[in-house]
């Protein structure tokens, strides 16, 4: 089997693992994590901060959203440029209002009613995925989307990924493209990752 089947097999199996959490538990799951993220002071302190909007079975974020907008912070979500392959941070102040379904049925902003803020002034991102390790290591759902943000155009930001415990394996299998967290935080812990040491260990 190559490395990119392995890959392919272990994200099928988490995710498959993943959907069958039923609704009250993912609810009950991600406010537990949604509590540990503020106990974060870069959180906290932070101006702006860029965050996915759940879809599926993702650990839920449209509450945090909500937290965030309340705490004065700027919240900025992606709008998905197929075209580009990239992400675009855009603004958004009611999610009520200002997401739709957009690409593959995500819930997203529409660019033409909204700010596109600077990706240099974002703080925080916080990041889905499909499997995760205690090291850093990240696998998504196979586009790039967000290695490709991270890199291109916030390297700046402190990286946080959100995941359920039964998503978190002991070694995920990355590859150079693959960016490490700084903090995985689930249910059950937060796990704060040394990005250099990852990056040397992957290199």
């Amino acid at each position: 089997m190559t490395q990119e089947n392995g890959r392919q097999k272990l994200r099928k199996g988490i995710l498959a693992q993943r959907d069958m959490l039923t609704e009250s538990d993912r609810r009950e799951k991600s406010l537990k994590i949604a509590e540990k993220l503020w106990q974060q002071g870069e959180v906290e302190a932070a101006g702006s901060i860029f965050m996915y909007v759940n879809f599926r079975s993702e650990v839920e974020t449209e509450e945090l959203i909500r937290q965030c907008l309340a705490r004065g912070k700027v919240v900025t979500v992606p709008y998905t440029d197929v075209k580009a392959k990239a992400l675009l941070p855009i603004q958004i102040v009611d999610p009520e209002k200002d997401l739709s379904p957009g690409y593959c049925s995500i819930p997203e902003p529409n660019p033409s009613r909204a700010a596109r803020l600077p990706a240099d002034s974002i703080d925080i991102v916080i990041i889905p995925g499909s499997v995760f390790d205690t090291n850093g290591g990240r696998l998504g759902y196979g586009g790039g989307y967000y290695d490709r943000f991270l890199v291109n155009d916030a390297p700046q930001a402190k990286r946080i990924g959100l995941a359920f415990e039964m998503q978190v394996v002991e070694k995920v299998p990355v590859l150079p493209h693959d960016q490490p967290l700084d903090i995985l935080i689930t249910e059950k812990r937060i796990v704060e990752i040394t990005r250099e040491t990852e990056e040397r260990a992957n290199a």
